[in-house]
């Protein structure tokens, strides 16, 4: 796991150029930002038609082969991500154990379950960030053991306990912080703590505390990294405390940006405000010296349709700008132009996300093995079913 980590840690440090950027302010500059390194890559970018990026935004195989000539050690790279997946065969749910939970959810959930009791060590179960408990209720149901659901919303754990009760499931939750000094009180030598999508410093706190009271066991699955307290990322593992990288929030959300594959119409719409969102970019720092980006708030789909000047007129209306006299065909093919070259700067970032996202997790484990825990990383589900499909699974050793 240690060489794992290195060897990622290593490659992402090496090719940072290459995705420590937005590709959305980036493209504003007038040519791709690896022209004098890699001509030959900007090359290949300049030439690909719409059709193509789409047709590599879909398909990751192909835009791996097509960039093996501009990164040799890629397959390397790319060999020290794949994880095996669990062999999971389904679980029988009780009658109203899935009941009130999103349809596409439930396939995750039951994922995460069964890979939790496949690994199950400790006399009860430890929710972390439970909502209203879905998980614990496939953890209670099939194992009769105790589950301790905690949840920061006071509404999510009486709706839990509600639906618990009825079903007569040996759960108990608990309002509190996970950041707060009294979360300690819920945890006990005996419990397995599971968190399925526990965000940024949630799951970060779950693995410190479950450290600190010797839990025999963890089933992890971590989301949204970029969600901490702190401006960077902090290291819980030697190696990667030792590691220059040094990740910022920004960064942290690479892992999580997935291209859009949607149907036509929600590719229409994207294509749409995206480029009206860059065409005003440009439109500001044209007419009115603007140096940088200006937010602009959420438009309803529906006003889109009104075309880009109208568009422009309330965005400057919601920033009190006054617009002088623009050409809004030229600015909008101008904004155009720019949408373009910003998914051919995101079709490069994709080849290192996923390895960000292994290096963040790769951190954790070897935290837990430094700690005296045996570590499994795997995939519980399919990437169609959940991009975030990572599991952290950690045993106390004897």
């Amino acid at each position: 796991m240690l060489t794992s980590f290195q060897f990622i840690d290593s490659y992402l440090t090496e090719h940072q150029q290459f995705w420590r950027f937005e590709p959305f302010l980036v493209s504003e500059q007038s040519q791709l930002p690896w022209l004098s390194e890699q001509p030959a890559l900007c090359q290949w970018l300049d030439s690909l038609t719409p059709e193509q990026i789409e047709e590599y935004k879909q398909h990751f195989d192909r835009l791996v082969l097509a960039c093996q000539p501009f990164f040799p050690s890629l397959n390397a790279f790319l060999k020290q991500q794949q994880l095996n997946m669990l062999p999971l065969t389904g679980l029988q749910l009780e009658r109203g154990i899935d009941s009130g939970v999103p349809g596409r959810k439930l396939e995750q959930i039951v994922a995460m379950g069964e890979s939790a009791l496949q690994a199950e060590s400790g006399s009860e179960w430890l929710e972390w960030c439970s909502g209203k408990g879905f998980l614990g209720r496939i953890l209670a149901s099939q194992s009769q053991q105790k589950v301790t659901s905690f949840e920061y919303q006071q509404a999510l754990c009486e709706a839990g306990q509600i639906e618990a009760d009825k079903q007569g499931l040996p759960m108990q939750f608990v309002q509190g912080d996970a950041f707060a000094a009294e979360s300690e009180q819920v945890f006990n030598i005996n419990q397995h703590a599971v968190a399925l999508h526990a965000c940024g410093d949630l799951h970060v706190s779950l693995i410190n505390k479950a450290v600190k009271h010797h839990l025999p066991a963890m089933s992890i699955s971590p989301c949204c990294y970029h969600l901490i307290q702190a401006e960077r990322y902090q290291a819980l593992s030697d190696a990667a405390q030792q590691s220059v990288l040094n990740l910022t929030k920004q960064e942290l959300r690479i892992p999580l940006q997935e291209l859009v594959t949607g149907g036509e119409r929600v590719k229409r719409h994207r294509f749409e405000e995206m480029s009206y969102r860059l065409a005003f970019d440009i439109l500001l720092r044209e007419t009115l010296g603007y140096q940088h980006y200006l937010p602009i708030p959420s438009i309803k789909k529906s006003q889109l349709g009104e075309g880009f000047a109208a568009f422009c007129l309330w965005a400057a209306k919601q920033k009190s700008i006054e617009l002088p006299q623009f050409d809004a065909d030229e600015y909008l093919a101008k904004g155009e132009a720019r949408f373009w070259r910003m998914e051919k700067l995101s079709l490069i970032q994709q080849l290192f996300k996923r390895g960000i996202e292994l290096w963040l997790v790769l951190d954790k484990a070897l935290y837990l093995e430094q700690h005296g825990y045996s570590v499994a990383i795997s995939e519980f589900c399919s990437r169609e079913v959940s991009p975030r499909n990572i599991l952290l699974q950690a045993k106390k050793l004897s």
